[in-house]
């Protein structure tokens, strides 16, 4: 149990013994110099002073500490034993090979044993590393070897590699070289699946005992119907903060079939009392609506306040960038205040089109009836169409229906002439179904008139719907002649001169019906920056001067406003090319 001496004795240009020798000991290995031999150094892998080098065979201390790390080199020694030695293998030479661990493995394959090797020997040798309860030799020097605990197992595998040696035996049959490997066993796997079966019980029990702890308590039962618990309920139902809870008492006694004759009076007064809720639940909806509009409007009027707060900064930012002020600043300042104005007027635009997207919303809301009367002309001829065949058909089938009921009541009538002897009781069902025809016939025909004059009035809504077809087409013929003669009064020459030409034939080809386009989709105007800002997308070089002077060029399409008080006092423009349609 002793170490070898002769490991003490080397050189100290080899730092491997001394770092050995100090790490038996239980102390950092630490060189002549006092510099630390082995960095990460854990004084828990050794021993304390004062006690026998550790062997790593010794009963009751695990050969291989754990965890450790891969930077510090395992250091294996010479294990002594009663009838053989154990000579660990070259350090410089590669960890040997094993397989992939099973699940629960207890046992261990045992390679490279001598051929004289006995049980006794091999329970000499592994059973220093945990309680053995079985091994199974073969005759072919191997053997596997079950523990009784899995973490023996890694102890075992630490021998892995070493030598053995019988006695002080140079024989070959006496000497062979140790390979542990994992080794599969139904009974290892068998064990560790009732051991994953019985951990798998525990988890649902704790599963279903933490899911019972959460679990909401039950409401409470509904009671019974009685005398006592409906006068109670009705005063509930009644009381505003207990109505809930009340009327879901009161619709599981209907659904119970808790009525009859005698509380028949009882149920109709709570069900009385429960439609008089319907008052006071229609006054909180109007409430609320009431509290969203006004929500709605606090914010569009908050959003165009911020909304002129942005075309202030704008503003700033335009003035800022005229050749006046813009001279002095840097090139660095140009970049930022450059930089900072795109940002305002992508936000700008961005704002203003969600408030212009807002006063659109509550223009279609207040035309959606409009449109429901006045749909368009083409749809309604189609409808009407559809309809009138519709109609056409029913009234087929309605035809059909008082031919059969005419033959019917004839042949009653036959029958009733010729078999005049006949019992009264016959005579009265005849007479009863007779009259019932009667009746059938005359609603038949009641019907039919009625569908002949839906019929009618169909064919005249049809035919007015051609009338108007026509005059919206000649209004467009007159809309179209109207504009030719609009374009040739533009045609007539003009003095400009050369720059005022090239700017407006510029602009003109940037599009004049991407700005009256522009214009019409917002019904409020729009200022000449956003026009602008809009324009300057397709074409960087336009100039708000130049689109201001082509807009005031056509007072008959575009049109000048002045919107806001005072500070905020500012200039749209709005499209006004289809104001002579509406007149006419």
């Amino acid at each position: 149990m002793a170490m070898d001496s002769n490991s003490m004795t080397m050189p100290m240009s080899d730092p491997n013994p001394w770092a050995t020798a100090m790490n038996n000991l239980g102390m950092p290995p630490i060189g002549i110099t006092g510099q630390p031999l082995i960095p990460d150094f854990d004084p828990n892998l050794g021993i304390m002073a004062g006690i026998t080098p550790m062997n790593p065979m010794m009963p009751g201390l695990s050969m291989v500490p754990a965890p450790v790390s891969q930077d510090i080199p395992v250091i294996k020694e010479i294990v002594h034993c009663k009838s053989c030695t154990l000579f660990p293998p070259n350090p410089n030479l590669p960890p040997p090979a094993t397989r992939e661990r099973p699940p629960g493995c207890k046992t261990v394959f045992v390679g490279g044993l001598p051929e004289n090797a006995t049980e006794q020997l091999i329970m000499e040798v592994f059973g220093q590393c945990g309680d053995i309860t079985a091994i199974r030799k073969s005759k072919k020097n191997f053997c596997h070897i079950r523990f009784a605990e899995e973490p023996t197992v890694d102890k075992a595998l630490f021998l892995s590699g070493y030598r053995i040696r019988l006695g002080s035996s140079t024989d070959k049959k006496d000497t062979g070289r140790l390979h542990v490997d994992f080794a599969q066993a139904r009974d290892d796997l068998y064990e560790w699946e009732c051991r994953q079966r019985m951990l798998a019980r525990e988890e649902r029990h704790r599963r279903k005992m933490e899911e019972d702890r959460l679990r909401p308590p039950s409401p409470p039962p509904i009671v019974h119907y009685s005398e006592h618990e409906c006068s109670q309920l009705g005063d509930k139902i009644k009381d505003d903060g207990k109505f809930p809870e009340a009327v879901r008492v009161l619709l599981t006694w209907l659904e119970r079939g808790e009525v009859n004759r005698r509380n028949a009076n009882n149920f109709y007064s709570m069900i009385q009392s429960s439609n008089s809720h319907i008052r006071r639940l229609m006054s909180e909806r109007s409430q609320h609506e009431k509290e969203m509009e006004e929500a709605k409007d606090k914010f569009k009027t908050a959003l165009a306040a911020i909304v002129g707060q942005f075309e202030q900064i704008v503003s700033v930012f335009q003035a800022a960038s005229k050749q006046k002020a813009w001279d002095h600043f840097s090139k660095a300042q140009r970049k930022n205040l450059d930089m900072w104005r795109k940002q305002a007027e992508e936000i700008r635009n961005m704002h203003n089109e969600q408030l212009m997207g807002i006063r659109r919303e509550e223009e279609m809301e207040m035309s959606d009836d409009d449109m429901e009367d006045t749909p368009d002309s083409k749809d309604s001829e189609d409808s009407g169409v559809s309809q009138v065949e519709a109609l056409k058909e029913e009234n087929d089938s309605l035809r059909c229906q008082l031919d059969a009921y005419r033959n019917e009541v004839e042949l009653l009538k036959q029958e009733q002439g010729k078999n005049q002897p006949v019992r009264s009781e016959e005579d009265n069902t005849h007479s009863q179904q007779l009259s019932f025809l009667q009746q059938a016939l005359q609603g038949m025909q009641k019907q039919l008139l009625k569908m002949r004059d839906e019929l009618k009035q169909r064919e005249a809504d049809l035919g007015q719907s051609l009338e108007d077809k026509q005059q919206l087409k000649s209004q467009v013929q007159n809309l179209k002649e109207s504009l030719q003669n609009l374009q040739n009064t533009h045609k007539t020459p003009v003095s400009v001169t050369d720059d005022e030409l090239s700017s407006a034939c510029l602009i003109l080809s940037v599009g004049f019906g991407i700005i009256s386009t522009f214009l019409h989709v917002h019904p409020f105007g729009a200022s000449i920056e956003y026009i602008c800002s809009y324009l300057q997308r397709l074409d960087t070089k336009i100039n708000p001067s130049e689109v201001e002077a082509l807009l005031s060029r056509l007072p008959c399409t575009f049109r000048q406003e002045l919107t806001g008080v005072g500070a905020s006092l500012e200039k749209r423009w709005n499209f006004c090319g289809f104001q002579g349609i509406k007149s006419t």
